[in-house]
């Protein structure tokens, strides 16, 4: 049997390629249904209602009450959507996407999972607290340049001790740095690095995720959303520090207060989980979901970093996925046939 670590994308992968994409691929019906009852019955607009628009607007679909749901939605539709011959043997996810992977392995219901990520993504986009941007340390041929990497990682302590500036770093993704601050240290930040085609890039709509700004979201949080929601895991979990949660021996007041605690404040170090993943479990497979592509190049950037099967650049990657892919996108149409 095939062995599949499951990732699970967050934030910024539903956008206009991806409208339609809960009516293409959605395996339940009235699992579907269901999540829509609940969003009108809060007054919001429903999944079905939102994918199916006749055209994507970044204001109405990039709103943190929107985007979680939709991206929540697909996300476990896929997984939902993987053959049996494939074992699922851990499940990871970048992000929003660590919601996800609570419900895609056991650890919270799909309903319940529905109802942590719509509940976080609405108080984010509430509050809309700091914001985000995206800048890359590694070059074209994804080989790691960890002096450049901690070149740019000072710049941000140095940026972060000034008045009135906050920004660290949100999200360790592949060869990206996601920062996290108020718009004086974002500002700050762009001014003093080189530009390299669109980075710095700013991410709309998205709050300073992964930082202490965050702790007024992760107090309302835990204010709303019960222990009693989450569960053990059927599959093992790596959450956004690498550490694993196994099936049978979690620590359920832990974990649900790692999701509303830690997770929300502290950084999410992404390129770690790809990296334990691989050498823990030593899948055959690594499958990404839906929606969107772009998860892709950072979990290849993580690989690489990790010397995983022997990769030490983008070619020698290239070189392995055209021999016997090993990185799936269910994204990607001509990708998503090799596992549905």
């Amino acid at each position: 049997m095939t062995t599949a670590v499951l990732i699970c994308p967050g934030r910024g992968t539903y956008n206009k390629a991806e409208l339609g994409t809960l009516a293409r691929h959605f395996p339940d019906a009235g699992l579907l249904r269901h999540f829509d009852e609940k969003r009108r019955a809060l007054g919001q607009d429903s999944l079905s209602d939102l994918d199916s628009a006749q055209r994507f607007s970044n204001a109405r679909h990039t709103r943190g009450d929107n985007a979680s749901a939709l991206i929540y939605a697909a996300s476990y539709g896929d997984a939902c959507s993987i053959r049996d011959d494939i074992e699922i043997v851990a499940v990871t996810g970048n992000s929003m996407g660590w919601y996800s992977t609570l419900a895609c392995g056991g650890a919270l219901t799909p309903e319940a999972g529905f109802d942590v990520v719509n509940t976080m993504g609405t108080l984010m986009q509430e509050a809309l607290i700091g914001g985000q941007l995206v800048y890359p340390h590694c070059g074209d041929d994804w080989q790691p340049d960890l002096a450049r990497k901690a070149e740019l990682l000072a710049q941000v302590a140095v940026i972060n001790t000034r008045p009135d500036h906050v920004l660290t770093l949100s999200i360790d993704l592949g060869g990206m740095l996601v920062l996290a601050g108020n718009e004086a240290g974002l500002a700050a930040f762009e001014t003093a690095v080189p530009k390299q085609e669109q980075f710095p890039l700013r991410l709309p709509n998205h709050a300073a995720f992964h930082s202490a700004m965050m702790q007024p979201i992760s107090d309302q949080g835990r204010a709303r959303l019960s222990p009693d929601l989450f569960d053990q895991p059927k599959l093992p979990l790596i959450d956004g520090r690498g550490a694993i949660w196994w099936p049978g021996a979690c620590d359920r007041q832990a974990l649900w207060d790692y999701t509303l605690g830690h997770q929300v404040v502290e950084t999410y170090d992404f390129t770690r989980a790809i990296q334990v993943a691989a050498r823990e479990f030593a899948p055959d497979l690594f499958i990404i979901t839906g929606p969107g592509t772009t998860l892709g190049g950072a979990v290849a950037q993580s690989l690489i970093t990790a010397q995983w099967r022997g990769m030490t650049s983008k070619t020698e990657f290239q070189s392995l996925q055209a021999e016997s892919p090993l990185l799936i996108s269910m994204g990607r149409a001509n990708q998503r046939g090799l596992v549905t």
